[in-house]
């Protein structure tokens, strides 16, 4: 196994969202977000469970960063309640909410881990989205690099890794398209809407990083977009297009404005007027606005080029966008293996999206920002056993050692999740986390996983 072992400055690390384990929804002082309102609808959630009290990180994060350094986690990645800090999304600061990351971020450098900062994971202050109709606001952008603006000049001194945006698609689509996130919107239109003032929102917050404290405080900054891999269903040139194009739809949407400055010529060609555009000063602003590519991916399916006459009917809100606007068919093989949530388990999709990556986009640095499987395990005699899990990351790290030996600049590994959370509209039953949470009693316990992962740090490799 000598050729899995991974270069000494890997970064291994395991990643979370606030509003999935923090709890304390209303507590120190932070403001209501679109999350506290939509899990508080009935309907909305799976058993009707909110994040309340979620992991009770608020409270336990002491506990919890003992629990990282037992693990041998190098980095964690969490990310900033932006209700927290900001409680109206603008205006007065809260201190208490300043005090609560800062001690965090303190916890964590004493223990040895670096901390990885994404600004914002889904949850927008409800504030705005009710005064400003949320992200359909191009206003937002100027909210939001006020936002981040605060967290560089409390945090930056600590913190050396910054992330702007997480899965932007998630939002636009899951949130504007099909309406199953919040704020639970339904449209075709607006996710393109929704998705161009994320990105300027990106763009600004990184020029504000760039110019005003990058120098002296020498961190690096990116954004963080979801992919799952596609693969051609035959080499047959409309298949070959069709996988194609459901990869710009999905990550050349919100990369290629990153690396490039605009969208992809297929968005703009099939989508018109739809797709908004631009200016030369935007372009400008986003072009290269990203110090490292950051990838969650977890899973695969074959593409084809849709046929009316041929194909089944489409769900026009389907995996990878608003299927209608690509006129891609996607479907899974039988014989893969899925995750509790139906997720196909492919370790060589993982491979080959990060060498399409390298391809595209010139060779960038890349972290692999999330991954990982959710598996309904069964607490016994105290303990959780996961054979599963654990030969998840095992083939899914042997493609990414071979991805690197093909010459992908891959320089990090965040597995999604530390902890069993919050898992948005499925609540509490999909389990994700290196660490089991008894959510009766919010009892933390190891899986085999987290032995296996900490091995897998401990030695750089197998």
């Amino acid at each position: 196994m000598d050729k899995y072992i991974f270069s000494e400055d890997f970064v291994w690390g395991a990643a979370t969202s606030s509003y999935q384990i923090e709890g304390a929804w209303n507590e120190g002082g932070k403001g209501l977000n679109i999350w506290d309102e939509f899990s508080h609808t009935p309907g909305k959630i799976k058993n009707n469970e909110t994040g309340d009290v979620a992991c009770d990180h608020f409270h336990k994060f002491k506990e919890d960063v003992l629990l990282m350094k037992q693990l041998g986690l190098k980095a964690y990645r969490f990310s900033i309640s932006w209700a927290r800090i900001i409680p109206k999304g603008n205006g007065n600061i809260n201190e208490q909410g300043i005090k609560f990351y800062s001690d965090l971020i303190d916890s964590l450098l004493e223990a040895g881990i670096a901390p990885w900062v994404t600004l914002y994971h889904w949850d927008l202050p409800l504030t705005l989205q009710l005064e400003k109709d949320g992200w359909l606001n191009k206003d937002l952008a100027l909210d939001f690099k006020n936002y981040a603006s605060v967290c560089f000049e409390h945090f930056g001194n600590r913190v050396k890794n910054w992330i702007t945006f997480n899965e932007p698609w998630v939002t636009a689509i899951l949130g504007y398209a099909n309406g199953v996130m919040a704020p639970g919107r339904k449209s075709k239109s607006e996710p393109y809407i929704v998705a161009h003032n994320q990105l300027v929102a990106h763009a600004m917050a990184v020029e504000e990083y760039r110019k005003n404290f990058q120098p002296s405080q020498k961190g690096k900054i990116g954004i963080s977009n979801n992919c799952d891999w596609r693969e051609p269903n035959s080499q047959n040139i409309e298949d070959l297009e069709a996988a194609e194009r459901a990869l710009e739809f999905f990550l050349g949407w919100f990369a290629d404005p990153v690396y490039f400055g605009d969208y992809p010529e297929v968005m703009k060609t099939r989508l018109g007027d739809r797709l908004p555009k631009f200016t030369e000063v935007e372009k400008k602003l986003l072009k290269g606005s990203s110090d490292f590519f950051g990838l969650n991916h977890y899973t695969t399916m074959y593409a084809a080029n849709f046929n009316p006459e041929t194909s089944a009917p489409q769900d026009v809100y389907g995996n990878g966008g608003i299927s209608e606007d690509q006129d891609v068919e996607l479907f899974v093989d039988k014989k893969w293996g899925r995750t509790s949530m139906g997720w196909a388990i492919v370790p060589w999709g993982c491979r080959k999206l990060l060498e399409w990556i390298d391809q595209r986009y010139n060779h960038p640095p890349i972290y692999i920002t999330e991954n990982g499987m959710s598996e309904n395990e069964e607490l016994i005699n105290g303990k959780v056993d996961d054979p599963e899990r654990i030969l998840f990351y095992q083939e899914y790290l042997k493609e990414c050692k071979i991805a690197i030996e093909h010459g992908v600049d891959l320089k990090g590994y965040f597995a999604w999740s530390l902890f069993d959370n919050f898992e948005w509209a499925l609540g509490y039953e999909k389990r994700f986390g290196l660490i089991y949470i008894d959510f009766e009693t919010l009892n933390r316990i190891p899986k085999e996983s987290a032995f296996w992962y900490k091995k897998v740090i401990e030695n750089n490799g197998f």
